[in-house]
């Protein structure tokens, strides 16, 4: 059986906030001393050559800084400190940068608390999280006990909520039959439309609350302000999370076009590009296909609602161009078939998905 590998969050009590604030802010300290050595020891001076970068490795800093639990009276952990110099290091490498923004513990600029942890840290123990001597009560809403814990972290959310994410192994789901095939085409009127006729309606999650988001900042009401976010976020997660469970569920193959909600994010419709969640919308749908052993892909889809699902011809009364946006139904004047805009779409995008597998895929 195929294993793969799944994070899993679940909620902190809340009686466990001040030593979770307390582990994160030795966290902070870890970073920035990491941070400051960093920035001293990068370039070093060579004669005849001058400055050169020699960079700080992740195991060098680790040899730098492994008194520092001690030195300022830590209460987290050797495996925070470790994975917290490793990050930064990863991060360094990632941005080109010897030295990162500082994690600020206080201030308008506090950094969300963050704990990160390696694998066997953290264990369930008598329907607790036990971690660095310390248990900490969940609300466990996936059974934690039945699986083996390997890396994970604590982490906070804008609200000062905290959260326990852990890495685990998994069997993925074996379907007893071959499931169906789908194509969606994504859009700003119909949040996601699919070939078969099935669709999630615009979703305005922000537009919505937008009103009352306007009203709580203008009043300063940081609390309300935070709230009204939250809610837009889990509205729009829950939605999405129905309509990809339903869509993995009953297909096997699912194709999906490569709209890019980043590159329109830039245009005038920002604000609804952003709310629509394509982003999510396919992150969840490629995860759930590997879960269940399908298949995910994302293809070209340029020139998908003017061609004719049926003939496979651009016609003249094909939707095109902006001018066009407000064309919902057309008649191909080649085979004489009416479309739905955005079905029709989703029947090409699926097309050209078999296409592809046809040719076979490149390993890149």
């Amino acid at each position: 059986m195929k294993s793969i590998i799944k994070t899993l969050s679940v909620r902190v009590r809340d009686k466990h906030v001040s030593v979770l604030n307390r582990m994160a802010f030795d966290v902070n300290q870890v970073w920035n001393a990491a941070n400051a050595d960093c920035a001293e020891l990068a370039w070093v001076p060579i004669p005849e050559v001058g400055y050169v970068n020699c960079g700080v490795s992740a195991f060098e800093l680790m040899k730098d800084l492994k008194g520092l639990r001690k030195e300022r009276d830590m209460i987290i952990d050797s495996t925070a400190l470790q994975e917290t110099i490793a990050v930064h290091a990863k991060a360094r490498k990632q941005f080109k940068k010897n030295k990162l923004n500082w994690r600020c513990s206080g201030g308008a600029k506090k950094a969300l608390g963050w704990v990160p942890f390696k694998a066997g840290a953290a264990k369930w123990v008598n329907g607790q999280v036990r971690y660095a001597g310390l248990y900490f009560k969940v609300w466990d809403s996936y059974g934690l006990s039945q699986f083996k814990f390997r890396s994970g972290n604590f982490s906070q959310d804008s609200r000062g909520r905290w959260y326990f994410n852990i890495v685990i192994h998994v069997e993925a789901e074996e379907r007893i039959a071959e499931g169906g095939q789908i194509g969606i085409d994504l859009g700003l009127k119909t949040t996601a439309t699919c070939s078969n006729g099935e669709s999630l309606e615009r979703l305005n999650c922000y537009r919505n609350l937008e009103e009352k988001l306007g009203n709580a900042q203008r009043a300063k009401k940081k609390n309300r302000v935070k709230a009204i976010h939250a809610k837009i976020k889990n509205t729009r997660k829950d939605a999405i999370h129905k309509f990809t469970c339903k869509i993995v569920k009953e297909n096997s193959l699912i194709i999906v076009g490569n709209v890019s909600s980043k590159n329109l994010a830039k245009t005038k419709m920002a604000k609804s590009v952003l709310d629509a969640g394509w982003f999510m919308l396919k992150t969840q749908l490629e995860y759930k296909s590997v879960a269940t052993q399908g298949v995910f892909l994302e293809v070209n889809e340029s020139y998908t609602t003017q061609t004719c699902s049926c003939c496979g011809l651009i016609s003249q009364s094909s939707p095109k161009g902006r001018a066009g946006l407000g064309i919902r139904e057309w008649t191909c004047t080649e085979c004489g078939t009416t479309h739905d805009r955005d079905i029709n779409a989703a029947k090409n995008i699926l097309a050209l998905g078999h296409k592809r597998l046809a040719v076979g895929i490149p390993v890149l």
